[in-house]
């Protein structure tokens, strides 16, 4: 990959991708293969991906100097660590380092290179046994992943029964959007399950209707221009 790759780098533009239309990319390891939502950088960047392991495929040890976020989103992904299996959340801090593998083959979603040099915990949550809060009304759930000390940047899974409304919102720090099941719908268009949003910093987000129901993965306040 070109040292100046830029995909969708333009953070004051807000981005809309129905990821399940997009080709698979292959990395430079057997097996794994990448839908790149952004990006700036070659094979080291500030990105934001979709992943896929082919069964009994690996990365190469790897260093993380600003930190990798990812949920699984299918299969499991192991390192040296552990086990994740799909709905796990995971945050591995700055300075951080692993070689991942994957038995049964899995699927992420991954941000890398987006963490204060400050943050140092190391965050495993599996989201399938963890207990969830009451939303904004009693046909939304959240479950809060991450809270910046300063308060700025907020990750959620949130749930949204069926004909239930995520509210029209204020996004002052920007937010990214990611359908994991079901579909919303607001007054410009019908978003199923893998679509990626990216709003910018000073957005205000329409209310979005589940009429189905969905689940959601939500990222908030963390955009450059905050």
């Amino acid at each position: 990959m070109k040292a100046d790759a830029r995909i969708n780098a333009d953070f004051s533009r807000r981005v809309v991708i129905a990821t399940d239309r997009m080709f698979w990319m292959p990395s430079p390891e057997m097996g794994v293969e990448r839908r790149m939502l952004d990006r700036i950088g070659g094979e080291v960047a500030r990105a934001t991906s979709l992943v896929r392991y082919a069964p009994d495929s690996r990365f190469q040890a790897h260093d993380h100097e600003l930190g990798e976020e990812f949920l699984v989103l299918e299969g499991v992904f192991s390192d040296e660590h552990g086990d994740y299996p799909a709905g796990t959340y995971v945050r591995n801090p700055p300075g951080s380092r692993h070689a991942p593998y994957t038995a049964p083959g899995c699927t992420i979603l991954v941000k890398l290179r987006q963490m204060p040099a400050t943050e140092s915990r190391r965050v495993v949550i599996n989201t399938r046994r963890a207990c969830w809060q009451r939303g904004g009304s009693d046909a939304h759930s959240r479950l809060v992943l991450h809270v910046a000390p300063n308060g700025t940047e907020l990750v959620t899974l949130e749930r949204l029964n069926a004909g239930a409304t995520l509210p029209a919102d204020d996004c002052p720090g920007g937010e990214e959007l990611f359908i994991l099941s079901g579909s919303l719908a607001d007054r410009e268009s019908d978003y199923g399950a893998g679509t990626w949003m990216r709003s910018p910093a000073g957005y205000r987000r329409a209310g979005m209707m589940a009429e189905g129901g969905a689940t959601i993965w939500v990222k908030r306040g963390h955009l450059p221009g905050a």
